[in-house]
């Protein structure tokens, strides 16, 4: 049987993780967040004391890193890190470590290998157009960046993040859309073969529903099921 994918980008805030998420349950995929995976390296870059921006000192601990998805669990040399991957420092700074073409390199052959075991769901910011350029399914899910910045506002706030205003996290919000989207290795952009879904005013599940009927009234859907019943 083929394998499926479905390549889902966007800017940050937008919520296409959490719409990846639930979209591949209910369909039975595997759900890669790929953003994780570069939140991951970050923290082994953290903790090892390097500093972000030192791309030379960043790329010495590249060959020694595992990472790996289990049990939906996201793990860094065979430890767990759900939770520390979500910290302030890590937001702070997984844009400079993403922005290293050996680290992207690194991380996309290992999505691509994924791919192939298996019908996936990946979300991420290059995703459409590096990772899964050939992806069966692309979409671009987005919201303005007010929306973004208000939802991340209250998402900081549910975790007892304290010292934060609205303001502030609009203006960072801002700022990680133009560094991703002009930063010169795989930069933020939506495919001309990509469906946009604009969340500004729509709920999770009506962005996950509206996925999923594209999705499954696909004609590569219909093959898949007439397959499985040969």
């Amino acid at each position: 049987m083929k394998h499926v994918s479905i390549a889902i980008d966007g800017p940050a805030g937008a919520g296409k993780s959490t719409v990846a998420k639930i979209t591949a349950e209910r369909l039975g995929f595997q759900y890669i967040d790929t953003g994780a995976m570069y939140r991951a390296y970050t923290l082994k870059v953290l903790n090892n004391g390097i500093d972000p921006t030192d791309e030379r000192m960043v790329l010495t601990l590249l060959e020694s890193t595992n990472i790996d998805f289990r049990d939906n669990r996201i793990i860094l040399d065979g430890a767990a890190v759900d939770d520390e991957i979500r910290e302030g420092s890590i937001t702070r700074n997984v844009s400079y470590i993403a922005s290293y073409k050996a680290v992207r390199e690194k991380m996309v052959s290992l999505q691509q290998e994924m791919s192939k075991r298996k019908s996936v769901v990946m979300d991420g910011r290059d995703i459409t157009t590096v990772v899964l350029p050939f992806a069966d399914f692309k979409f671009f899910v987005t919201a303005t960046a007010e929306e973004r910045g208000r939802r991340r506002y209250l998402e900081l706030l549910e975790n007892g993040v304290e010292g934060i205003t609205l303001e502030d996290t609009i203006a960072d919000i801002k700022r990680r859309d133009t560094f991703d989207s002009t930063r010169e290795e795989s930069p933020l952009t939506r495919t001309d073969d990509s469906y946009l879904v604009d969340t500004t005013h729509m709920t999770i599940e009506e962005a996950v529903e509206h996925i999923i009927s594209i999705v499954r009234n696909s004609k590569i859907m219909a093959d898949e099921s007439e397959n499985q019943l040969e």
